[in-house]
């Protein structure tokens, strides 16, 4: 213990004395320190930490698939999921649920809240207990029950400021009255993905739910699980196939070929993120060792200067593992600064994180430092100066004491040995830097490709609207088809305003609805019915948001209950389901207790769900035959108005209309459409950032070697010169040297390259992971910065003074 006191007093003197040296190495490190801590806090929260639940490995979702037409996974309808709770051993508890958004009065103020339809299980399932008040009983989940309602303690402190006496009150959800029983405490976790829910209220109490719970077909509940003590996901998945039989054999109209696929409930929330993560996690690595491999060559430059001072301590009979051990305790050192500094960059660093994250980043909301994330900052903190420090201790205690005392000793073996190193280094330095700049330009190109995408309509000067009709204001689909069509009407006089129509599902939202349906005359086998996605429109919808009409006409304002059934449909549907036929005057039998619907036009295909995915075969209804309560107005401004600047106007008419009703988000296309690829642009941005960072260092590097080799060749440059060299042979001679270890680098880069970015290949649109053009700019680019980064000390080098260079020798 007493001769690490004196190694690191002595290490804490040696770093004092070179304070120039220790802040650039600390700061060097903490960059790459701090980079890593911040990105591995978010991997953490979302990847590492298990859920916040009670045996967490027990809860899993559940999922229909279809096996004959390969369906992603869906919902469950409210039948399918009572036969599995009933008819399987492996669940202890099973809960179906709907995310629901609703407005909330509190005295003039109206707020947009989100919560759940669940039934009572589903907090015994989450072994959840309330702060306050109680949770609900199975016997008021029930048609007709009491209307009770268990709030979130956010929502608890946000809009009712923590009252005590809250339980019992009645507060008011989209114009219906709810009594609080019960509080949620600060921790509670509900498994949804998306918003955190503020209220929660029995399933049965929901008028959708209701209506649907005895058909079969209609599948629109999500469903937790919890498996009973031992149960795996195998032996869960087994039973589940064994009852998807049984039901097909039942209800073969609903069932044929569909399956139940449980999926741990972890791996539902963070699998869809996992992928983009670990490849961060691993760019922001590299940029950890590029950095240790910039230090390890201040180090071993440093070492040069202290070489006597060595040789003179290993002379009075220090060993050379005390030697060693000296070295790699002021590595480490440098290493716990590094680290420390680098934890503060960190902290900073989490919050630019949160806010820059896309918001469908989940657990985002759980992303800190915790003991996890410290111990990690503590653990690579201490291998960094193991690793950094490990080359450069072993090459200074190799000593030649003989040519180490000589003054003349630059030019000894030692020297040409610790310049392999420095060498090796450098060439470590610009692989790693290719590796990451060709990720980083495959993800910039990836993002362009997307860009580039036709969503297949106009996303400028388009407001969107979001008006949820009041379910007891406008009960049936009359008045909420009359209400819609003057609010369009009266839309349409706003100043600054060109066309209005209205839609149930807003494109590039990232929601979307599908619905099968059997072509008139085309009988299929039950449960091989297609599908296609469905959206319900107003008349003028299609040439408010610029959709080209391809054949037949569009909706008018005759399309009405009272008119045949009509619908329009996509390009891709046409292609699909009528091909090499005319698909106009074609009928469509959506639903068997209503006549067929006539295909009357054929409209250009859009990217519903987002730019990275394909358009998908997609009918349109006329909101006028198929009223909803989901309404939102697209609102088009006219030239030159800014859609921006007509959205007070544009609530102000709606208001004078309805002063009750809700207007929920107000949104211009072009928000929607960047918030449909921010999580590409955040991916891209973050790798951009590290691979910009690597292509310092590694420039950085470069020019270290090359400035300390031409001090070291001084001498020799010198008698070159005195003997008739020219500038341009001594500019040869040190860019050949310089370049020879940056495109040995590039080699060695594009090799690795070719086999890491194969992990991307999720995260790219439009380009391979292994996509020629990129590599090959990006391995000239890198070249091209190791040739600057070679010319500036190689000019120096033709500046040397034949004199002076023979005299200083």
């Amino acid at each position: 213990m007493g001769t690490l006191i004196q190694d690191l007093r002595y290490g804490v003197r040696m770093l004092l004395k070179s304070p120039g040296f220790t802040t650039v190495v600390v700061l060097a490190l903490a960059l790459g320190i701090g980079a890593n801590t911040a990105i591995f806090s978010v991997v953490n929260a979302v990847l590492l930490r298990p859920l916040p639940f009670e045996n967490p490995e027990q809860l899993v979702m559940i999922w229909a698939t279809s096996r004959i037409n390969d369906q992603a996974r869906g919902p469950l309808s409210a039948p399918d999921a009572s036969d599995l709770i009933q008819q399987s051993q492996s669940l202890e508890y099973l809960a179906p649920y709907q995310q629901s958004g609703s407005s909330l009065a509190n005295g003039d103020d109206t707020e947009r809240v989100y919560g759940a339809n669940v039934p009572a299980d589903i907090f015994p399932l989450l072994r959840a207990k309330p702060a306050m008040g109680r949770t609900f009983t199975r016997e008021e989940d029930v048609p007709g029950g009491p209307s009770v309602v268990v709030i979130s303690q956010g929502l608890w402190q946000r809009r009712f400021g923590s009252d005590p006496a809250i339980i019992g009150k009645e507060i008011k959800l989209s114009n219906k009255g709810y009594t609080v029983i019960g509080v949620m405490a600060s921790d509670f976790r509900f498994p949804i993905r998306s918003e955190k829910p503020d209220f929660w209220i029995p399933l049965s109490s929901s008028p959708s739910y209701t209506a649907s719970k005895d058909i079969r077909g209609n599948r629109s509940l999500r469903v937790v699980a919890r498996l009973k003590p031992g149960v795996t996901i195998a032996q869960a998945q087994s039973e589940f196939q064994t009852i998807a039989r049984r039901l097909e054999e039942q209800y073969p109209d609903t069932n044929t070929g569909l399956n139940f696929n449980p999926m741990p409930l972890h791996e539902d929330i963070v699998g869809g993120i996992r992928p983009a993560l670990l490849v961060i996690l691993g760019a922001v690595g590299f940029v950890l060792l590029i950095a240790c491999a910039n230090v390890a060559n201040l180090l071993l430059a440093r070492a040069a200067a202290r070489h006597k001072e060595i040789a003179i301590r290993t002379a009075l009979g220090a060993s050379r593992m005390r030697v060693v051990r000296q070295l790699l305790t002021e590595s480490v050192l440098l290493a716990l600064v590094g680290g420390g500094l680098g934890l503060l960059i960190a902290m900073w660093g989490v919050d630019l994180l949160v806010a820059a994250s896309p918001a469908a980043l989940p657990r985002v909301r759980e992303i800190g430092l915790d003991a996890r994330v410290l111990g990690f900052t503590a653990a690579v903190a201490l291998l960094t100066g193991i690793l950094f420090g490990l080359a450069p201790a072993l090459q200074s205690s190799r000593l030649d004491l003989n040519e180490s005392l000589k003054e003349g000793g630059r030019g000894s073996t030692e020297s040409l040995r610790r310049n392999r190193v420095r060498s090796l280094l450098v060439v470590s330095e610009v692989a790693l830097s290719l590796v990451l700049l060709i990720g980083a330009g495959l993800l910039i190109r990836s993002f362009v490709y997307l860009l580039n995408v036709s969503p297949g309509f106009d996303t400028q000067a388009i407001l969107t609207v979001d008006l949820p009709l009041s379910r007891s204001k406008y009960p049936t689909g009359e008045q909420q088809a009359a209400f819609v069509e003057q609010a369009i009407e009266r839309t349409r006089q706003t100043p600054g305003v060109a066309s209005v129509a209205a839609v149930n599902i807003v494109p590039l939202s990232g929601n979307g609805r599908q619905s099968s349906f059997t072509v008139e005359g085309r009988p299929v086998p039950p449960g091989q019915e297609p599908d296609a996605e469905v959206s319900t429109v107003t008349p003028d919808y299609f040439q408010t948001m610029g959709i080209p009409l391809r054949k037949g006409r569009v909706f008018t304002m005759r399309d009405r209950k009272d008119a045949p059934p009509v619908l329009v449909v996509s390009e891709t549907f046409a292609r699909r389901f009528f091909p090499g036929e005319e698909a106009v005057g074609k009928r469509l039998v959506i639903d068997d207790e209503q006549p067929p619907y006539e295909i009357v036009g054929i409209v250009g295909d859009i990217r519903h769900k987002g730019l990275e995915t394909e358009s998908y075969p997609e009918y349109y209804l006329s909101y006028f035959q198929s009223p909803e309560r989901q309404v939102n107005l697209m609102v088009r401004a006219a030239p030159p108005a800014d859609p921006a600047s007509i959205r007070t106007s544009v609530r102000n008419t709606i208001k004078q209309m309805d002063k009750d009703q809700l207007i929920w988000d107000s949104k211009t296309m072009q928000q929607l459409l960047e918030d449909s690829v921010s999580r590409q642009r955040f991916n891209m941005l973050l790798l951009g950032i590290f691979a910009a960072l690597a292509l310092v260092l590694a420039a950085v590097g470069i020019y270290g070697v090359m400035s300390y080799s031409v001090t070291q060749r001084t001498h020799e440059i010198g008698i070159r010169i005195a003997l008739g060299a020219q500038t341009g042979d001594v500019l040869r001679m040190v860019v050949r040297q310089g370049m020879t270890l940056a495109l040995v680098g590039v080699g060695l880069g594009l090799i690795a390259a070719y086999l890491v970015t194969r992990v991307m290949g999720s995260l790219l649109y439009g380009v391979t992971a292994t996509d020629a053009v990129t590599f090959g700019v990006v391995s000239v680019v890198l070249a091209g910065i190791a040739l600057l980064a070679c010319l500036i000390p190689a000019r120096r080098a033709t500046r040397v003074d034949p004199m002076v260079a023979l005299r200083y020798e």
